[in-house]
């Protein structure tokens, strides 16, 4: 398989090195922390000469034997060499029952740099400071960015590049089969088999049939405001009936395992988060093409998808914002820097693109404001209003 080099999560990696934080990789299956804990290694081997790497991959039959931690504890001290900088990298480390001993002991014991991957719903963003004792630092892996998907084909026409990313999305592994159809099988196994998998064993599901149906509402329903009620009522004409109570944990598993993403609503004018109706967004678009085909493409609501995971690649905090009763699609915020945005498929028509536009200029503040849509055209300025291709925006 081709592999690019991953440059802003591997220079998140070596940023960190030597630091007393448990260095966890996340992200959704399949999205390549396997690969970039690899390349990470490589990099460690070629600029620190005097390391010891002690690396455990669990998805190797060769390590069966480490699959309870004390095992595997003692199997990493027993290669510890005192005068050299000792890493640690362990592969999917959820296979080993009771890893988080192991890793608290290693990491109180002050001697090792320690990286991990694992299942997502094992290693879940809010359960990690209580699972491990010591401080850990996330690096965040997401499938590939469009600005990725150009590196590794070599596309140098960014319009035409993107029409197929809208089509092929981020999941790499799929790029190895030359048929669409074979492409879109991969990525509902990987879907199915692995995210799902992986929710089960971790919450012991009752109901998989239930949780593949929210899972389905949820993706036919990209960019609509919904709630664990809204959705409990839609599904009530089922044969199996729930409650909203369980319809809300499922959908909390969901975003665990980082098959979607939660975004909630923002108050513009009262400066206040708003607790009913959520947005939800898929960690990457083409789950819905494989799981529920390409009949319906809605590529108004697919561009809003991939334009709301590149925030959260680079870093945002991202809302959907509400003022007088008109929706922003996006209000992302880093630190101080704040910025409101309108995604459209198409602005050419006159009334389509003052929709999308008065929103913006109704907020009075001096935060920048952008529209981004399919234009195929350079950027330009409307009353102070950014309006951008969406291929530029997301390779600026």
């Amino acid at each position: 398989m081709k592999l690019i080099e991953r440059e802003t999560y591997l220079n998140k990696m070596i940023n960190v090195i030597g630091t007393p934080d448990i260095k966890v990789i996340t992200g959704v299956r399949r999205c390549g922390k396997s690969k970039l804990l690899d390349a990470f290694k490589a990099y460690v081997e070629k600029s620190i000469p005097d390391c010891n790497i002690i690396h455990i991959n669990f998805n190797l039959p060769e390590y069966e034997h480490l699959l309870k931690y004390r095992a595997l504890y003692d199997y990493i001290n027993e290669r510890y060499i005192e005068e050299k900088t000792n890493f640690v990298f362990i592969d999917e480390v959820q296979m080993c029952k009771d890893f988080e001993k192991a890793i608290n002991g290693l990491h109180a014991s002050e001697k090792y740099d320690i990286y991990i991957t694992g299942a997502n719903a094992f290693l879940l963003s809010s359960d990690l400071a209580t699972l491990f004792t010591g401080r850990t630092f996330e690096i965040k892996v997401f499938p590939f960015s469009f600005g990725e998907y150009l590196k590794y084909f070599g596309y140098t026409d960014k319009y035409a590049a993107f029409d197929k990313y809208v089509l092929e999305g981020g999941m790499s592994g799929s790029y190895l089969y030359k048929d669409q159809e074979a492409k879109y099988d991969y990525i509902a196994d990987v879907f199915n088999t692995l995210i799902v998998r992986d929710i089960r064993k971790k919450y012991k599901i009752r109901s998989p049939q239930l949780m593949d149906r929210i899972a389905d509402f949820l993706m036919d329903n990209i960019s609509n405001l919904s709630s664990a009620r809204s959705i409990t009522s839609a599904l009530s004409g089922s044969d199996e009936k729930t409650t909203h109570t369980t319809v809300s944990n499922y959908l909390q598993y969901l975003c665990n395992a980082f098959a979607f993403y939660k975004v909630r609503r923002y108050d513009i004018k009262g400066k206040k988060y708003l607790s009913a109706n959520d947005k939800y967004y898929l960690s990457d678009h083409t789950f819905r093409y494989a799981k529920l085909g390409t009949k319906n493409m809605d590529y108004g609501r697919i561009l809003e998808n991939i334009v709301a995971v590149e925030l959260l690649r680079r870093g945002y905090e991202v809302y959907v914002g509400v003022l007088y009763k008109k929706e922003i699609d996006f209000v992302a915020i880093k630190r101080s820097e704040k910025i409101y945005i309108q995604v459209s498929d198409n602005i050419s028509d006159a009334k389509t693109f003052e929709r999308e536009v008065s929103p913006l200029l109704k907020i009075n503040d001096a935060y920048p404001k952008t529209i981004i849509a399919r234009t195929r055209h350079d950027e330009y300025q409307y009353e102070g209003v950014r309006i951008i291709d969406i291929a530029n925006w997301l390779t600026e």
